[in-house]
């Protein structure tokens, strides 16, 4: 008997068009192993609502055709099921996509949908709504805020909103609890990895694994204007692991409170929440149809990046040194002017 497989196409997700992919569809795809249907989303969650229809109806592949916000509909319509989660990646950051080692090309996908290796991976939950690849709090969360007002999709679109909201953004303190230990942290934002990255290969967590049954925590620490630059570097090189901002650790749960109520994402969808925020992570928790041939150490840094990372971290620290000196000087050089005037006034 032949598998069911359904292609679920939302068709304003990314830039590119979508009008030519059924005609590939009907090209490539293995119809002596499946018989197929194609539908097209009408609006916000209706990819949800048409995913988790026909996994109770025992469909055997739901394919998401878009971009990250369409991916995270459709898995989250499947989870805990039998149905198994297919990805042709549309979208302008494709994070999941990318983390699985999938080829941002329609025939190439189907050819893996073809081949039908299906893992049992883990997905999150942040207060409720699924996530696959992140979610977290602070300048993320932010940004993913002004990236939804912008009306105006595309990675030019968030790279402008990146620019114009970093150097105004200020850091909060977060009280966050892990395995029963609670500790206070002043951080620019807060990162749970289910997977390795954003997207458009943007690693914030490259040893983040969807099969290991734990989440990547990534605290990323207040920073000044010169480092800016370098964490974005270390983040496109897969070295952020291994910045000195960075404090990360590994958990099944995690709690965070913060002062006041805010944004969060999952997956980067903003949404609004209050002063406490509990991620998890469900363990197995949906089948996903992956690449047979990827290769997972195109998730790590080569020798040259690592290197540069060490060697711009050193210098960093050096220049943290030199200017706390220099401040420690001029405060010394304050004090004895100070002591001088009060002891020898007839100088002044």
């Amino acid at each position: 008997m032949k598998k069911r497989i359904l292609f679920i196409i939302n068709p304003i997700s990314g830039a590119a068009s979508k009008a030519r992919i059924p005609e590939a569809i009907e090209a490539y795809l293995d119809h002596d192993q499946y018989e197929y249907r194609i539908v097209e989303t009408k609006y916000a969650g209706h990819a949800a609502s048409i995913a988790r229809d026909a996994s109770v109806e025992g469909v055997d592949v739901v394919v998401a055709i878009g971009g990250d916000g369409t991916v995270n509909e459709v898995a989250r319509g499947i989870v805990h099921s039998n149905t198994a989660l297919g990805i042709i990646p549309c979208g302008s950051g494709n994070g999941l996509a990318r983390h699985l080692l999938l080829p941002l090309n329609v025939r190439k996908c189907i050819e893996i949908i073809n081949r039908y290796e299906v893992h049992d991976l883990d997905y999150g939950i942040i207060n409720e709504y699924p996530f696959f690849c992140t979610c977290g709090v602070g300048f993320d969360a932010f940004v993913s805020q002004k990236f939804a007002e912008a009306g105006k999709r595309g990675p030019i679109t968030y790279l402008q909103k990146i620019l114009e909201e970093g150097t105004k953004y200020k850091p909060e303190t977060y009280e966050v609890d892990a395995d029963g230990i609670s500790t206070n942290y002043k951080a620019f934002l807060i990162s749970c990895a289910n997977a390795s990255q954003y997207g458009n290969n943007a690693y914030i967590a490259p040893q983040a694994s969807m099969s290991d049954g734990l989440m990547d925590i990534v605290i990323m620490e207040p920073f000044d204007i010169l480092e800016a630059p370098q964490i974005a570097i270390d983040m496109f090189s897969k070295t952020l692991d291994m910045s000195s901002k960075i404090k990360s650790f590994r958990t099944r749960y995690l709690h965070i409170h913060r002062s006041h109520p805010g944004v969060i994402h999952y997956d980067g969808e903003p949404v609004m929440t209050g002063e406490d925020i509990d991620v998890r992570i469900e363990e197995n928790g949906i089948k996903i149809i992956v690449n047979p041939d990827g290769d997972k150490r195109q998730r790590q840094p080569n020798m040259l990046q690592t290197t540069t990372c060490e060697l711009f971290n050193d210098l960093s620290a050096i220049r943290h040194d030199v200017f706390s000196q220099t401040r420690r000087g001029v405060r010394l050089v304050k004090l004895i002017q100070r002591m001088i005037e009060r002891n020898l006034p007839g100088l002044n």
